[in-house]
Formats: structure tokens, C-alpha cells, sequence
């Protein structure tokens, strides 16, 4: 399993049904989970973003559909980032020349 890290910021709908985004949080775990990926974590913060999800999914394509998925419900804007693990970094730093 791959990590990625979901930015979030309300649209202006997801602001005014603001009150609904914990009963969101739960329908999107279980649609992720549908797809094969794990929701490990959700934040609200406060700042550029209004939410930081943790999302374990086992590759690119599968985490692309979950980020797609809640995308096109309108209530928030993303910005996806893949996340390597400290093992994950030093296999990676090992092949640096």
C-alpha cells in the first residue's frame, strides 16, 4: 500500500453545508474502502487547508479514483500528494548517485 495525502478546501457549497462535512467524512470512508483504499486519518485545520485526509491505497490508479471521486462532489477542491514512508525514503536515497 501507497500513502497519499489529500488537501482540501471547501468550494462555497462545502462551506454552506459546512455543518454535514463529519457525516461526509463517514460516506467517504466507506466509498474509499469500496475501492480498495483505507482512509487512516482526517484533520480539520485551520490555515490554507480545511482538511488533511491520510488515505492508504494500493496504487496511483486507485487513489487518482478515490481523490476523483470526492473532487466531483463539489464540496471541496484537492490538491494529492504522494507520501513515502522512512523506509520507502531510504530505498529511494539508496539509488541516488
Amino acid at each position: 500500500m501507497s500513502t497519499y495525502i489529500l488537501l482540501a478546501q471547501f468550494t462555497d457549497e462545502g462551506i454552506r453545508n459546512v455543518k454535514d462535512t463529519v457525516r461526509r467524512v463517514h460516506a467517504f470512508k466507506e466509498a474509499a474502502r469500496s475501492k480498495g483504499a483505507t482512509v487512516k486519518e482526517v484533520y480539520w485545520t485551520l490555515g490554507q487547508y480545511d482538511t488533511i485526509t491520510i488515505v492508504d491505497a494500493p496504487d496511483e490508479t486507485t487513489a487518482t479514483a478515490v481523490a476523483l471521486s470526492l473532487a466531483k462532489l463539489g464540496n471541496v477542491r484537492l490538491q494529492t500528494l504522494r507520501a513515502f514512508s522512512e523506509a520507502e525514503a531510504e530505498n529511494i536515497l539508496r539509488k541516488v548517485e
